[in-house]
């Protein structure tokens, strides 16, 4: 205890000198704890949006890119699958509901002289309401035309149950208004106008291909032997179709935002090991002007391991404070973060709604952030002490 109490008294003496080492070390733990946060938070919510259709397995035509992620921009070709392997893909799936999705785009006009070209899909009138949930109004009934508009498209526009939109040349009555459905792996209608299939060939022309087949499996266990009974049957001689499922996406990005979470930190720690370097020098700078106290404790009897111990002392306090400093603000600048990368990434969306940035993961950031930051002051100040530690009695008394 006596030790601690040199060191705490020496760096007291030049209480300037360790004040600018704790702020660098505060300023590397908050570093590497804020952003460890926010990449971890915003890995849970991308988690939390894709996993809300964990019963979905969605076949897609077989593009000439191979090993991309769910998304990329260039597979988005104009390719479909055939009518006849999509017979072939309701027969492997079976009994499991096979849905057949049509994605075109058209000039629309939502009145008010306001227009603009929008997304429609097209879905066979009894499968709307196993693929889409309804916010207002009805979904369209059999043989009777009605279209239902994404949430998004429907605030932007003004458009409630009862309203006319103009596809192309074609009148057509708004039946409902979708529920928000989020970022899916299959469709994302907030944006898109649906109609029923029998419209839509009858607006854009019959189809014998379809970009994409939705299979809703009833039970998330059978997601497997689903998709493998549809690949022997369908790709048993060509690569035909790609088929995949929201873990898969998720897995994906996943992937994605550990790599950008591990670029933060190392963000975070370049912001460390400046901090290290300024501890180093301090403890040096102190080393050096107390070459003469070293000599005369040294002469009076200290031992090599009690010298060092009282440098080693005044690194580990510099150390503990900074970091206790840095765990409490790397909370709230954790927090605040991480709020604000929500609410960007769901801007005009009501995703983040009921959203927490802190679990386990979060608090395991600030306190590795907290032992980074010990570790590192203890690393930066074992140099210095053990040259203080191995000065000769008689050579540090003769220094001035």
């Amino acid at each position: 205890m006596t030790f601690f109490s040199f060191a705490a008294r020496n760096l007291r003496r030049h209480w300037i000198r360790s004040a600018l080492s704790i702020i660098g070390i505060v300023i590397g733990v908050v570093a590497i704890a804020s952003l460890g946060i926010m990449g971890n938070s915003i890995n849970l919510l991308v988690a939390n949006i894709i996993t809300d259709v964990g019963d979905t397995v969605v076949i897609t035509p077989h593009t000439a890119i191979g090993e991309t992620f769910a998304g990329d921009p260039r597979t988005a070709v104009d390719a479909g699958i055939p009518a006849r392997e999509v017979e072939e893909i309701r027969r492997a799936a079976a009994p499991h509901r096979t849905i057949r999705v049509l994605q075109g785009a058209e000039e629309v006009e939502f009145g008010r002289g306001e227009s603009g070209y929008t997304q429609i899909i097209g879905l066979a009138s009894g499968d709307i309401p196993v693929l889409l949930e309804i916010a207002e109004g009805q979904y369209p009934r059999q043989n009777q035309p009605g279209a239902l508009v994404g949430t998004y498209l429907a605030r932007e526009y003004g458009i409630t149950p009862g309203s006319r939109l103009t596809i192309g040349n074609q009148s057509i009555r708004v039946a409902g208004v979708l529920a928000e459905r989020g970022f899916a792996v299959d469709i994302n209608p907030d944006y898109a106008i649906v109609v029923p299939d029998d419209w839509y060939e009858g607006h854009f022309g019959a189809h014998d291909a379809y970009p994409m087949v939705i299979v809703r499996v009833g039970a998330p266990e059978q997601i497997d032997t689903v998709k493998e009974t549809i690949e022997s049957r369908v790709n048993r001689r060509d690569e035909v179709v790609d088929i995949f499922d929201s873990r898969e996406m998720l897995q994906q990005y996943e992937e994605i935002y550990q790599q950008i979470t591990v670029f933060l930190l190392g963000i975070g720690g370049i912001s460390l090991v400046v901090a290290a370097v300024n501890i180093l020098n301090v403890m040096y700078i102190s080393v050096t002007e107390r070459i003469r106290e070293i000599g005369v404790m040294r002469s009076i009897g200290a031992l090599r391991q009690e010298v060092l111990r009282i440098f080693l002392y005044e690194a580990v306090i510099l150390g503990l404070i900074g970091s206790v400093i840095g765990g409490i603000a790397s909370t709230v600048f954790g927090y605040l973060i991480s709020i604000a990368a929500v609410e960007v990434f769901t801007a005009g969306t009501t995703f983040g709604e009921n959203f927490t940035v802190f679990n386990l993961s979060a608090v395991g950031y600030i306190i590795f952030g907290m032992a980074f930051g010990i570790a590192t002051s203890i690393s930066a100040g074992f140099y210095p002490a053990w040259i203080a530690s191995r000065l000769a009695p008689v050579d540090a008394m003769r220094q001035r």
